[in-house]
């Protein structure tokens, strides 16, 4: 599995009511295949996929994983923190079809190293899959120095991978690399703000949210044929939208309404404790989306 370029975190739809809206889960899908996405994650944060039930999981994910059919990866967020609750949760995935797992460490106890290499290493032998390292400390409060990150990749069956979202990212990237040499393939995070700088310094690829694909891959397109100066004309003509996605606990529901507009989902729903854009954030959403995705 080529497991590189630009990966979206899939948008989970939700009707009015709250309850899934799976057939608009299924354009998510089109739409993003459609824009070019090089593989599909599910269940990431930016999914709200820590507000999925678990049977909601399930279904979800045989509907994702017959509707690629085969046509890009399929990766399967894991955010739970318990070791065996996580080793359960990417069984599960992996038979249901996952290509690969992104997987959280374990965040409400906190081990140590050894103890972050044990709940990868269980992971990744009930899963049998590859496993992707989600290094977020911003979210789980848990430090993977590159050392460890390293480690883990030399040492562990089927990890092979890791997303870097620790700021300033570009430097982790370096880091990681340099450790890691080619044990991992290295990705980037948190709406690829340095995606650029990332690429440039090693990173194979982005995990971004799922409404502005197509202006990611023109980004990676342009980088791959060595055109940097295409490269950051798109990136600077997004990074206005980029920005205001990456305000806490707002991008989500500022991906719907995108997502919304170009006629790709029914509502911008979004469940608790995720917040929605006010009616001054929504004027100012409306102006970039002007800006960047309609010109």
């Amino acid at each position: 599995m080529n497991l590189q370029g630009i990966i979206p975190i899939l948008a989970t739809p939700f009707h009015e009511d709250g309850s899934i809206d799976y057939d608009g889960q299924l354009r998510v899908v089109d739409h993003l295949l459609e824009q070019g996405a090089h593989g599909l994650a599910a269940f990431g944060n930016a999914g709200e996929g820590y507000t999925l039930l678990a049977s909601e999981k399930r279904q979800l994910l045989d509907a994702i994983v017959k509707r690629v059919a085969g046509r890009a990866p399929v990766v399967v967020g894991v955010g739970v923190t318990g070791t065996e609750q996580a080793a359960e949760a990417a069984r599960e995935a992996a038979g249901q079809g996952a290509d690969a797992l992104m997987v959280l460490p374990p965040y409400y106890l906190k081990p140590d190293a050894d103890g972050v290499v044990f709940f990868f290493e269980t992971v990744a032998k009930a899963a049998g899959i590859h496993v992707m390292i989600q290094d977020a400390p911003l979210l789980t409060g848990v430090p993977m120095p590159p050392p460890l990150i390293a480690r883990m990749g030399r040492e562990i069956e089927h990890v092979d991978s890791v997303k870097v979202e620790q700021p300033p990212t570009a430097p982790k990237v370096s880091k990681v690399c340099a450790a890691a040499g080619d044990s991992l393939t290295v990705l980037g995070g948190l709406n690829g703000q340095f995606m650029i700088e990332e690429i440039r310094r090693g990173a194979r690829g982005q995990m971004p949210a799922a409404d502005m694909t197509a202006l990611y891959v023109a980004v990676w397109d342009a980088l791959e044929a060595g055109d940097d100066e295409r490269a950051w004309d798109v990136f600077t003509k997004m990074l206005p939208l980029v920005r205001f996605e990456l305000q806490p606990g707002l991008g989500v529901s500022a991906v719907k309404h995108n997502l919304v507009a170009r006629g790709v989902i029914e509502s911008a729903r979004v469940r608790h404790p995720t917040h929605s854009l006010d009616a001054a954030a929504l004027a100012e959403l409306a102006v970039l989306r002007r800006r960047v995705l309609e010109t």
